[in-house]
C-alpha cells in the first residue's frame, strides 16, 4: 500500500490569499499546503479521503488516470466541495463513482449537488453512487477493508479511517478510549496538529503531541496545519524521531 498526502493545509490552504507572514511567503514547496486530502493505492485501486476544493489539482499533480472510490470523513466544505470534479472518472471509467459517507454527510452532499441527484440531470452532470458508512461497521471501498474511527470535530462526530496499519484522523478535536484501541500501536498514523494554540474543534501540537503518545503508532505525521504552524523546516527539526510534519506531495509505504 502507498499513501499520498495530497494536501496538508487548513480550509484557507497555504499561502493565505492576502498574508503576508513568513509561511506564506515562503520559498519552501513545503510551506505550500493544499487543502487535507489522501490518496490510497493498493496494487491498481486508487482511493481518496475527501475531495476538497483542490481536488482537481491534486490528481493532476499526482498523476491519477483511475478513482475507484471517495471517502469523506465530513461535510466541510474543504472536504467536500470538489465533488464535481469526478467528472472526467465519470467519463473515463463509464461509471458513478461510489463515495462512502455517513447519512447526515449524504444528505448535505444531495442538498449541495443537488444538480448531481436530480431524476432528470443535464448532461455532463456528475454521476455519484452515495454509500452509507455506518458507525462502528467494517466496510468494503473497491474491494479493500475500511475500519472507520469515530472521532469528534469540537461538537461534531465526524470519521476518521483504518486501512490496514494506517490510520488517518483529521479535523480531530477529542476521541473515545474504545476508539483508540482501534488504531492502539498501529504502523503509520496520520493526525491533525493545527498550531500552536488553544482551539475549539482542533488538536493544536502540543495536544497532537500527547494525542500521538496515546496511539502508540511506530512513526506519526501531522496534517491540517495551518500558517500559525511556522515554518516547516524549523518545526519539523524540533519534533521527537518518530514523528514529522507531513507535506504536500510526502509518499508513504506501508
Amino acid at each position: 500500500m502507498q499513501v499520498t498526502l495530497l494536501g496538508t493545509g487548513t480550509s484557507q490552504g497555504i499561502p493565505v490569499i492576502g498574508c503576508e507572514c513568513k509561511v506564506c511567503q515562503s520559498d519552501s514547496p513545503k510551506d505550500k499546503r493544499l487543502r487535507c486530502a489522501v490518496l490510497i493505492q493498493i496494487e491498481d485501486k486508487n482511493i481518496v479521503i475527501d475531495i476538497g476544493p483542490d481536488f482537481r489539482q491534486q490528481m493532476l499533480r499526482a498523476n491519477v488516470g483511475d478513482l475507484h472510490a471517495v471517502l469523506i470523513t465530513h461535510e466541510h466544505n474543504d472536504h467536500v466541495i470538489g465533488l464535481d470534479d469526478v467528472r472526467p472518472f465519470n467519463f473515463k471509467q463509464k461509471r458513478d463513482m461510489p463515495v462512502f459517507a455517513e447519512r447526515r454527510v449524504i444528505k448535505e452532499l444531495k442538498e449541495r449537488f443537488s444538480y448531481a441527484f436530480a431524476k432528470n440531470k443535464y448532461p455532463g452532470a456528475p454521476t455519484i453512487k452515495p454509500i452509507e458508512i455506518k458507525r462502528g461497521e467494517n466496510f468494503k471501498a473497491a474491494d479493500i477493508e475500511i475500519q472507520p474511527i469515530e472521532i469528534e470535530h469540537g461538537n461534531l462526530p465526524i470519521l476518521g479511517f483504518r486501512i490496514g496499519d494506517f490510520a488517518y484522523l483529521t479535523d480531530m478535536k477529542t476521541i473515545s478510549e474504545k476508539e483508540i484501541k482501534k488504531i492502539k500501536g498501529i504502523d503509520t498514523l496520520v493526525i491533525n496538529a493545527l498550531h500552536h494554540y488553544e482551539h475549539h474543534s482542533h488538536l493544536n501540537l502540543e495536544e497532537a503531541l500527547t494525542m500521538v503518545e496515546r496511539i502508540a503508532p511506530k512513526r506519526a505525521f501531522f496534517t491540517h496545519m495551518s500558517h500559525y504552524m511556522g515554518l516547516h523546516e524549523e518545526i519539523d527539526a524540533q519534533l521527537p524521531e518518530h514523528i514529522s510534519l507531513a507535506y504536500d506531495g510526502l509518499m508513504l509505504e506501508m
